[in-house]
This record gives structure tokens, C-alpha cells and sequence, in this order.
């Protein structure tokens, strides 16, 4: 950032003008609040409290012009005599291009008064002290704003941070749609939490790539980094499987796993924890894709002590073929422990082969998973023992 200090050292300030100077102090003051009223039509429609600050940062720039002048090689003046203790609520609610406009304002009408104020022969020399005055001012202006657009930038990190540990613990989603809300979150539906490792340089460039990445297929997303886990939250996915393919490059090494898709926050809670449960237990399928749906890893889910899972497979595959009836748990569990063999399941059932065929693909319409194919076989053959398990162990 460029020095505040002046490039070069100005003369002396003519004892004469600095008197007339602090003699018109509070004139100059009013002079400037009733251009601004006149001069910037968006003033006008400012709040009380608003305009009251803006009053205040013009007479304050009155007052500290006459600092300046007699003493132009001191720069702490800038910071402190003209934005006090309110640059952050200013530049929350003011924009840097307004706050120029004032501060030209409060300039122009101390320039517009140099032939009154200046001692006669001095008229040039306060000009150029104003000019000075007017650059140290916008340098100033735009350094006050960047250290209040650093301070909402560092907090929407951590409120970001919170929000992803608020819906990894299933956190009130009133509290939860508070804090969105303080974010500029959209989306209502379609949420979907994503899990993997986090790239090494994973810094806060990072952060701000992945989360541009993330906005050309979702409405709006969330990312958060805990020790080596990168967790990115989703909302109003476009193309499901475009958006997983292309935000999972942008993780670490390692497999990468996303929850179901939820309609609502607090199941976006039950989406982070079926993530989680599927990254543990991703290792125990290594041919599994990147990404990978943790719906897809039920069994090895289960086999790892996950209970979701377990009530998954039961409610999403074993009790649907139940109520389908038609033989179907009889013709998938022989089908599955014959070998997969169309013959052999047709001979032990004692039906022709065909109704085999028909058979094995109303389990495909009923449950979504097609017994004809291995890795989905084996989701079916799981869903079977932990059905049968489930049912045992009722009274």
C-alpha cells in the first residue's frame, strides 16, 4: 500500500491562514453537510443513523484538514481524526465509491474557500496543501475498507466453519438457518455433504477456488477443513453426477464420498453422517468409484457396525420385496446362493427359466438394484441377511 506520509516535505503553514482556518471551522462544517444534501441524492434517502455518521466523518475531515495543514508531515491523523472507532460499521453499511463522493465533497468545499482562508500571496500553497490533503485522504479511505473487507472476510470463514460443524452434529435448524442466512445462503432443498482428504496446499485460496468451482453446479456451497478432511455442503445441486465428478478433483488423495441427497437441513445432518460412515468403510471395496454415493457402500457400511445402513438395506430393499410377494426373497435368495445361474435357480424352484428372468427383474423395479450385475448382487444379497436378521430378532 502506498505511504500516507507527502511525497515531499511542504513549507511551514502561514500562521495567518491556520487563524482563519480555525476560526471556520464549524462554517466550513455546515457548508459541507448542506452540499452533501444537495449534491448526493442517495444521502437523502439515507437513515437518521447513517447520515449522522457521514455528518460526522465530513466535519471530522474539516477538522482534521486543519491539522494537516499545520503539521502536513504527520500521517496518523488520517485513521484516527477523520474514521474514529467506526470504520467497520461505516464500510458495512457505506460503499468505499460513497465515501469518496463525501470526502471529494468536503474537499471541494474547502478548495472553493482558498481565496477567503488563504493570508493574501499564501492562496497557492493552500491549495496544494488541500491536493495533498485529498490523495492522503482517498489512500486512507481505501486502506480503512480493505481492513473492514479483511474482518468480513475472516468472519464469514468462521461462521462458515461453524455452520459445517453445526449440520455434521445435527444442530438446530433454526440456529442453523440463522447463520446460513447471515451468508447469503438460497438454496432451501436438494443439500448433499461431500467428504474426502484435503489437497496439502489446502489454504484459503483454496477455500475461495473450490467454492467458485462449486457455484457453476450447485446454488451455494459451504466448504470446511478439519485436520486432513476436506467437507463440502452443497445446496441446489443442477447435475448430480456432473457436480460430484467435478468437485471431487479438487480434493485430496483418496477416495471421496457424498451423502444422499436431502431435502431439508436436518437431513442434510443424517447426509454428513452417511458420508462419514462411508468414508470409513470405502477401504474394505478398493474398485469403488471417485466419487462414490454412500448409499452404494451399505454393505461394507454395515460390515463396519453402521446402523443407518443396516435400517437402509432393511427398509430400502428387504421390506419392499417382502410386500411384493411373487416369490421374489425366494427366487433372489436362490438365484444368489446357486451361483448366479438361471438354470439351476429355474431347477430349483421348479419353474421355467424365463419366469427366472421376470422374477429377477421386478427385484430391479422394486428395490433399484439389479441382481444381473456383481456389485449390485451383492448389495441385494447383504440386504437379505441383515433382513432376515432384523426379523429374527423381533419378538
Amino acid at each position: 500500500m502506498p505511504s500516507l506520509k507527502p511525497a515531499k516535505q511542504s513549507a511551514p503553514s502561514n500562521a495567518q491562514t491556520l487563524a482563519r482556518l480555525r476560526a471556520t471551522i464549524g462554517v466550513l462544517s455546515t457548508t459541507t453537510t448542506k452540499q452533501l444534501d444537495v449534491s448526493l441524492p442517495w444521502y437523502r434517502r439515507l437513515g437518521a443513523e447513517e447520515r449522522s455518521a457521514l455528518g460526522l466523518l465530513a466535519q471530522n475531515g474539516i477538522a482534521s484538514f486543519v491539522s494537516y495543514y499545520e503539521k502536513p508531515s504527520s500521517p496518523a491523523w488520517v485513521l484516527t481524526d477523520i474514521f474514529g472507532n467506526a470504520p467497520t460499521e461505516l464500510a458495512s453499511s457505506i460503499s468505499l465509491q460513497k465515501a469518496l463522493q463525501v470526502i471529494r465533497i468536503v474537499v471541494q468545499v474547502v478548495e472553493d474557500q482558498v481565496p477567503e482562508l488563504a493570508a493574501p500571496g499564501e492562496e497557492a500553497v493552500l491549495r496544494e496543501a488541500v491536493l495533498r490533503y485529498a490523495r492522503e485522504v482517498a489512500f486512507a479511505a481505501a486502506d480503512v475498507y480493505a481492513r473492514a473487507a479483511e474482518s468480513r472476510g475472516a468472519w464469514d470463514t468462521r461462521l462458515e466453519s461453524l455452520i459445517v460443524d453445526a449440520i455434521l452434529r445435527g444442530e438446530n435448524t433454526d440456529v442453523l438457518r440463522s447463520r446460513i442466512a447471515a451468508l447469503g445462503w438460497k438454496s432451501k432443498d436438494r443439500f448433499t455433504v461431500m467428504i474426502g482428504s484435503a489437497p496439502e496446499s489446502a489454504g484459503q485460496g483454496f477455500v475461495n477456488d473450490l467454492r467458485r468451482a462449486a457455484s457453476r453446479h450447485a446454488e451455494d456451497a459451504l466448504v470446511g477443513i478439519q485436520g486432513d478432511r476436506l467437507i463440502v455442503v452443497l445446496g441446489g445441486l443442477h447435475d448430480q453426477e456432473t457436480a460430484y465428478l467435478r468437485i471431487s478433483e479438487l480434493f485430496g488423495a483418496g477416495p471421496v464420498v457424498y451423502g444422499p441427497e436431502a431435502a431439508t437441513l436436518v437431513d442434510a445432518s443424517y447426509s454428513a453422517r452417511a458420508a462419514f460412515a462411508g468414508l470409513a468403510a470405502v477401504r474394505a471395496w478398493p474398485q469403488a468409484p471417485r466419487p462414490v454415493a454412500a448409499n452404494d457402500l451399505w454393505p461394507e457400511r454395515v460390515m463396519n457396525g453402521d446402523d443407518d445402513a443396516r435400517r437402509a438395506l432393511v427398509r430400502g430393499i428387504y421390506r419392499p420385496l417382502l410386500a411384493a410377494s411373487n416369490g421374489l426373497v425366494e427366487t433372489l435368495s436362490a438365484y444368489l446362493s446357486l451361483g448366479h445361474s438361471l438354470e439351476a435357480t429355474a431347477r430349483e424352484l421348479f419353474v421355467h427359466a424365463n419366469t427366472v428372468r421376470y422374477r429377477l427383474r421386478r427385484v430391479t423395479d422394486v428395490t433399484g438394484w439389479d441382481p444381473l450385475l456383481p456389485r449390485e448382487a451383492f448389495v441385494l444379497q447383504t440386504a437379505l441377511a441383515v433382513g432376515r436378521l432384523a426379523q429374527a430378532a423381533k419378538p
